[in-house]
């Protein structure tokens, strides 16, 4: 008796050991992540989708802020003719705006979400499509890390040159902020983001504007002597040296025109109607970043601006425009120019954040990544995408110790990548219907200069970055690629084996015989099930419970968690086909085991976690029932591995101890895939 007493007071001091350290971890959740959101609130997508406005910021800023670094690194090139950058200046402006047209179309066509991964996926093939979204996640995870390094040399340049040591550490404490910021949710990250936004583009606006009016004559004379640079020029290089300087300098430059594509990935997160805010963004980033480009490159040539060891080319070109201001002045105008190029900066590594995980839940309901990428928290964030976007980019910048130079050769390259497979998917599919759509020939013209422009750059940047650092980044695609391809491998061959489980289903939907009565109570006990869909998986749980306690129960209730994920979580109507959905699977449990002389009822929750949403319904079920031992079902692999740990969830266990620590019995039925994984996975499904 003693014993027992004493083990009752253990499991006790476990479970309020248990809920103390929950109800710690739940508030510090709160206080830095933010409360849970209310999936009953009608309102909940309005509150957390974009207007144009917002979502410029948020998937704008990464283009506007590479005005920070891109003109930068071209110009640099140029330094022995200045005058040619106003060739590179035109050049670039007129492929931003052609790059935003044709990433206009896409958004028409694809309102769900047009992103390089979808659009080739569906327009060229699957395996092209896995190529467009690994290259993009690589550019992903270095815009991130070139926009915070770039931000962190931007407001290094006017602090003490004794604080410059800091600046890596800097770099590190501003991803961490940013990977909070967006854990919390988007539309909270880039609201606090807004008033620096404005900041940037009024003080940089104004200065390139001020430079034209300070030096209007020499603005006048710009065309002759951009033609005179090409005379001199070509007499000491050759006209074809001339030419391959400009694609050079315009090539390194190809920074500028990373972010473009955020808009269309990002379009689940823009307020309705969709297509029309995801145009009016791309106009938007067209004329903000295609404006801004060509000022600046202008601008430092008339104030002649030349590179300073410690300071980005925007911030000598501040310092020169404001050198005959009273000093106060100056210097307020510079420090908050600065500034706001840095948060900016900042900002930028939104789209990284943004529609990093947006591609990872893609190719992971697709199964070319492990399927927990498609989860949400309960903010109703891809949680997981977040934290692989924020360790990854960490990784890279410890790696390359924030040096922004090295980061722009390893950056850029892949952009063009997914670039190029989203402009030859659309030429063809113009093409494809070209009986149908009365004005396919304009329509494919944009797209094919759209493919000629970026995909000649691609060719470009790969040369010339090759051999300074760029096979890196390609390298590390190609690894991401084929890791791909071995987790589709994987879940083709456990789709394949689940799929002769499911050969069950046929016969239970079968009517059952006259009296039957397999399912006659003979206990006091109720079981829980726990099932996701009426299936073999599912029936195989149900049956090995009732084998391994050899008899049947008073009665059966079949609990099925509808999960929101990033497939599904796209609307009211969504939530509501959803719930529709979970209902029906679960009646089709209670009909099958009433038709067989049973007992049964049906139990149904939706939510962002199997495991929350049934600590939430545990009391009420426990009440009504007596003696309830729950039932869950786990796929047992003969050769378990690394792999097959990381790409299946294992909810059985956890949700075993949590009901453990509750003092409520709970049995796993193995279900075992027989074949080895090798041989499961030889026919595609």
């Amino acid at each position: 008796m003693v014993v027992q007493q004493r083990r009752a007071a253990g499991v006790r001091r476990i479970k309020t050991t248990d809920m103390s350290d929950l109800s710690l971890i739940r508030m510090m959740k709160n206080f830095f992540i933010g409360r849970e959101r209310d999936l009953t609130d009608h309102h909940l997508f309005h509150k957390l989708s974009l207007v144009a406005i917002l979502a410029w910021v948020g998937l704008g800023a990464d283009g506007l802020s590479s005005s920070c670094y891109g003109p930068e690194e071209a110009y640099k090139v140029l330094l022995a003719h200045p005058p040619l950058a106003v060739f590179v200046a035109l050049m670039t402006a007129a492929t931003v705006m052609i790059i935003c047209a044709s990433y206009s179309q896409i958004i028409a066509l694809f309102p769900a979400g047009g992103g390089g991964y979808l659009v080739a996926s569906r327009l060229l093939s699957p395996t092209a499509g896995v190529v467009s979204g690994s290259a993009l996640l690589i550019d992903y995870v270095l815009t991130i890390s070139v926009s915070v390094a770039s931000g962190m040399d931007a407001l290094f340049s006017f602090l003490p040159a004794a604080w410059f040591s800091w600046k890596l550490a800097a770099s590190v404490g501003g991803i961490l902020l940013l990977t909070m910021l967006n854990l919390r949710g988007v539309r909270e990250s880039v609201l606090l983001l807004v008033p620096v936004f404005g900041t940037f583009l009024i003080t940089h606006t104004f200065a390139v504007l001020y430079v034209f009016g300070a030096h209007a004559g020499a603005l006048a004379n710009l065309p002759g002597d951009s033609m005179n640079a090409v005379h001199s020029a070509s007499t000491d290089v050759g006209m074809v040296g001339v030419v391959a300087l400009l694609l050079r300098a315009y090539s390194m430059g190809a920074g500028t025109y990373t972010g473009i594509e955020a808009v269309s990935n990002g379009l689940p997160i823009l307020r309705e109607p969709r297509v029309r805010t995801g145009r009016r963004t791309m106009l938007l980033m067209a004329l903000s970043l295609g404006g801004m480009v060509a000022g600046l490159f202008v601008a430092y040539l008339l104030v002649g601006a030349r590179p300073v060891e410690g300071k980005t080319l925007n911030a000598v070109l501040l310092g020169q425009l404001s050198a005959n201001w009273p000093p106060w002045l100056a210097s307020t105008f510079v420090n908050v120019s600065l500034t706001s190029a840095a948060a900016l900066l900042m900002i930028g590594a939104q789209a990284g954040f943004i529609d990093g995980p947006r591609v990872l839940a893609n190719m992971a309901l697709d199964r070319w990544m492990p399927t927990r990428f498609t989860a949400l928290s309960d903010r109703f964030v891809t949680l997981n995408g977040v934290l692989v976007m924020g360790c990854a980019s960490l990784t890279v910048l410890l790696l390359t110790r924030g040096d922004v130079g090295l980061l722009v050769v390893l950056y850029s390259i892949n952009v063009f990548i997914t670039f190029s497979l989203s402009q030859a998917g659309m030429v063809r599919h113009w093409w494809q219907v070209r009986r149908e759509d009365p004005s396919w020939k304009w329509r494919l013209a944009i797209n094919a200069v759209g493919f000629g422009l970026t995909f000649s750059i691609l060719i470009t940047l790969a040369g010339v970055k090759f051999f300074s650092g760029g096979w890196v980044t390609l390298v590390t695609t190609t690894v991401l690629i084929a890791t791909a391809f071995a987790v589709r491998h994987h879940y083709d061959g456990v789709r394949k084996q689940i799929a002769n489980l499911d050969s069950i289903v046929e016969a239970a939907e079968l009517p059952a015989q006259p009296g039957a009565k397999d399912f006659a109570p003979t206990s006091n006990r109720t079981a829980v099930v726990l099932v996701n869909g009426f299936n073999g998986l599912g029936l195989h749980t149900l049956l090995g419970a009732v084998r391994l306690f050899g008899g049947g129960f008073r009665r059966m209730v079949f609990v099925q968690i509808g999960i929101l994920d990033a497939g599904n979580f796209k609307g009211s109507d969504e939530i509501e086909r959803l719930r529709a959905h979970v209902k029906h699977e679960a009646d089709r449990y209670v009909n099958f085991v009433q038709s067989r002389g049973g007992e049964a009822e049906a139990v149904t929750a939706v939510g962002h976690e199997v495991l929350d949403e049934l600590s939430k319904l545990v009391p009420e079920l426990i009440e009504r029932n007596a003696n309830v031992i729950f039932f869950t079902g786990q796929l047992v692999f003969e050769r378990e591995t690394f792999l097959t740990r990381w790409l299946h969830n294992y909810t059985a266990f956890a949700l075993q101890r949590r009901l453990f620590l509750r003092g409520l019995p709970c049995a796993i039925v193995p279900i075992r895939v027989l074949e080895p994984i090798e041989s499961m996975a030889q026919t595609p499904a």
